[in-house]
């Protein structure tokens, strides 16, 4: 026979195939579903407890009798997979409340393993009923399993928001999950007050919920972490074991105590860890430590030398061991078979949505019965009422197909209810037994009225999840074991204690970057030496000096076309004669990239716009409002040509002239309407055409009635009113802004000023000198100005800064 040989390209099969492996993994195994907050294997063991009756109020059963119905029926994976799974559902410090109820060795917070399943006994608690309760009422979707011979849930009716109370954790592919545990008082109140003010905001649930609450207790320092968690789905809490300081019997010294543990930490390593700090000489002051910890609780004591000091001790444990760890949450769950990013209102509407669902179709079932029940207590009726007719007929009927016939013809009965006729025992014609059909069809026609009434109205359900709530929270919840700290440098904004005032920020080519006070540049008349702006290398020199208020945001424009974010207070204070700290320490460089320019934002706002300038003429402009979302390492900016570079930035609202100027002293200005808005990756269009020598060195938004500073490499400079310059169409040769020659050099750049603006000139040795705008002379174009700093042998200007009065 024949065979067919199909070529498939391996990179495209690779990729295909982990995509498949990917998407399975994220939705079979690493991330839990929003609605009931389970993975696929917690889901199937305890879908498998449910099916054998394994329930809070029957006896235990064997767990290994558990785990073979789980992987025989439901996950045929490996038989310990699922036992971890189910030992760890019953332990109580990993779960705020656990799931299953287990007899015999679960393990320890010392991380001792739990005894082989053969030995181990389980059943469901009595909160896990309210996960699975009106699973048979059609409340949610049923598959097949793996082979076909029996179905299971997709998830389960959860009456609580199961996710946020007990939280979960999972590595998937390319993605991760780490969602704390919470009160189950506060969670419950927080989805019933959404349910009463959908419109409320996050803050007001985090006054409601104000922290995670691990089961193993602890204290949370500091909200800032948690309010960016339930703002973002991304936050990092630092989480405290609790402490405390004793006396020893004798009163000669102190014992630190501890008695609770941060969330997931193994209290026997970390006893070992303190040992060998102690062992290593790199924590000194200790004479003895034990753990004295029973079932009563945890009890670590570390018995201090005479004259130790507790607190300096205590703070080397929190530095060096895990009696503090970083919880990093990360709000990541399944919504609708796709992993979402999710914040603390996002993760309750998605639970009240799915129990309005999980009540609708537990309603539609409900009033299916119902009126099925009415039907046969109709057809009941219907025979009590000529009951004497029923009874010949029947006595008559030669068998039971022609009497349920005859019941049909006669009395326009439904096979069904001629059917429950005939089987009616004899008893139901005595007057009690009569009189409770009718009874029967009245309470049955009542609750028909009240499961339409709430399948007609979405408020009535909604009162109707609130209603569960509080019977849950009622029977189930209990009072919060983390404490939350709120300490001063966690919880005071850093904005608030940020002077709003202008700093200079110097820049050199070097990569080092500063701020300071803008005090620290005295005025000073034309043609003065200047003072000293910035501690340079031989090698370095000052690249950018700019002005900006310290709240201000930073757009920071990379010469290959990436963008990056901060805020001025994050560069560090230096003095005036400072080198400063490496942008390489703020920002992720990559090799070759230097900055081009740096553009202070307060807000970003869809109605303005970034232009970029590129060196060989290219121009694009892009609304502010893509900038707004940071990554790590930056975004793209705009795509270059191969060898061109970023020059500069500029914001505009659209509606201006943009001037661009080159090394060679021309000049075009044009309508800024000629260069449409395109998207952050765009490349952007010719903005002035010149030689190939030549290169834009800088750009501006003009702004009519101001005059344009241009500033040549020797010191040379001049102001030309803004006027003079005709709008051309895009893409022209210019006119000229400055006649350079050998004497003045090469222009360095422009810049729009007006009178009572100040001026920061840069040389190439570090000096700056400030001066007064309104003594550069006013000269038209085609001249070579006049000498704005008097130049020491062998240095030049490299860099200039309007100072806005």
């Amino acid at each position: 026979m024949g065979q067919t040989v199909e070529l498939i390209n391996i990179e495209d099969e690779m990729r295909s195939a982990y995509l498949d492996y990917a998407m399975s993994v994220i939705i079979g195994r690493a991330l839990p579903d929003i609605r009931d907050g389970l993975k696929p294997v917690h889901r199937r063991s305890l879908y498998a407890m449910h099916d054998q009756g394994n329930v809070f109020n029957r006896p235990y059963r064997k767990s290994a009798r558990i785990v073979g119905d789980v992987i025989g029926k439901y996950h045929p994976h490996g038989e310990m997979a699922v036992y971890d799974t189910i030992v760890r559902m019953a332990q109580p410090f990993a779960l705020r409340y656990p799931l299953v109820d287990g007899q015999g060795n679960f393990g320890s917070v010392d991380g001792d393993s739990a005894a082989a399943m053969r030995y181990t006994e389980i059943r469901m608690r009595e909160i896990t009923q309210e996960l699975l309760n009106d699973l048979e009422k059609d409340t949610v979707q049923f598959i097949a399993n793996y082979d076909e011979s029996t179905t299971e849930p997709t998830v389960l009716p959860a009456a609580f928001p199961h996710l946020l109370v007990n939280g979960s954790s999972g590595i998937a592919v390319g993605m991760a999950t780490n969602i704390p545990p919470h009160n189950l008082t506060e969670i419950v109140n927080a989805a019933i007050h959404l349910i009463e003010n959908p419109g409320c905001s996050i803050d007001d649930l985090i006054k409601i919920v104000p922290g995670p609450d691990f089961p193993t207790a602890g204290l949370i320092y500091g909200t800032a972490g948690i309010r960016a968690a339930y703002h973002t789905g991304r936050g990092q809490i630092k989480v405290r074991g609790r402490v405390e300081i004793e006396e020893s019997p004798k009163g000669d010294r102190e014992w630190i105590i501890i008695r609770e543990l941060p969330f997931q930490v193994n209290k026997a390593r970390l006893v070992e860890k303190i040992a060998q700090l102690v062992r290593d000489k790199k924590l000194e002051g200790i004479s003895d430590l034990r753990d004295e910890s029973d079932r009563e609780g945890i009890r670590v004591v570390i018995e201090l030398k005479k004259g130790a000091n507790s607190q300096v001790i205590l703070n080397t444990l929190y530095k060096n061991t895990q009696l503090q760890e970083t919880f990093g949450i990360n709000l990541l769950a399944l919504v609708g078979r796709e992993p979402r990013l999710l914040d603390l209102k996002d993760a309750l509407e998605q639970f009240v949505l799915f129990r309005r669902e999980v009540i609708t179709r537990r309603t539609e079932y409900d009033l299916k019965k119902a009126r099925e029940r009415e039907h046969i207590l109709e057809g009941l009726k219907i025979a009590l009422d000529h009951l004497d007719e029923v009874v010949q007929l029947i006595r008559q009927a030669a068998d039971p197909a022609t009497a349920r016939e005859g019941l049909m013809a006669q009395f326009g009965l439904s096979e069904i209810q001629a059917k429950a006729i005939l089987e009616m025992r004899l008893q139901r014609l005595t007057g009690l037994e009569r009189q409770k059909i009718v009874d029967d069809l009245e309470a049955v026609r009542k609750e028909i009225a009240e499961y339409e009434n709430i399948l007609a109205h979405e408020d009535v359900k909604l009162d109707i999840i609130k209603e569960e709530l509080v019977r849950i929270r009622d029977k189930y919840g209990d009072e919060r074991r983390t404490e939350i700290v709120v300490t001063d440098e966690a919880d005071i904004d850093i904005e608030d204690l940020i002077a709003d005032e202008d700093v200079v920020v110097t820049y050199s080519r070097g990569g080092y970057i500063k701020r300071q006070l803008i005090d620290n540049y005295r005025a000073q008349k034309r043609g003065g030496k200047g003072i000293k702006g910035m501690a340079v290398n031989e090698e370095d020199v000052v690249h950018q000096v700019f002005v900006a208020s310290n709240l201000d945001y930073l757009l920071v424009f990379t010469n290959l076309g990436r963008v990056h974010w901060l805020k001025v207070y994050h560069i560090p204070e230096a003095s005036r004669i400072a080198k400063g700290k490496s942008i390489a320490n703020l920002i992720q460089l990559q090799p070759d990239e230097k900055i081009a320019s740096i553009l202070t934002v307060d807000t970003f706002e869809a109605d303005k716009f970034i232009t970029c300038v590129t060196e060989r003429g290219i121009v694009k402009k892009t609304s502010m409002d893509a900038y707004s979302r940071p990554r790590q390492g930056g975004i793209i900016g705009l795509t270059l040509d191969e060898g061109d570079r970023v020059i500069t930035a500029l914001i505009s609202d659209g509606q201006q002239h943009i001037l661009m100027a080159t090394r060679s002293g021309m000049a075009i200005r044009f309508d800024e309407q000629d260069v449409r808005p395109i998207g952050r990756t765009g490349r952007g269009v010719t903005g002035i055409r010149f030689k190939d020598d030549d290169r834009v060195v800088g750009a501006e938004i003009v702004e009519p009635g101001k005059h344009l500073l241009a500033v040549a490499e020797n010191g040379l400079g001049k102001r030309t009113p803004i006027d003079d310059y005709p709008v051309q169409g895009r893409g022209g040769r210019g006119v000229i802004t400055l006649r350079c020659n050998e004497k003045t050099g090469h222009l360095v750049g422009v810049e729009q000023v007006q009178d009572d603006d100040e001026l920061l000139v840069v040389t190439s040795r570090g000096n700056i000198v400030r001066m007064e705008v309104s003594e550069i002379s006013v000269m038209g174009r085609n001249t070579q100005g006049v000498r704005l700093v008097r130049m020491e042998e062998g240095t030049q200007i490299v860099g200039f800064e309007k100072l806005e009065d």
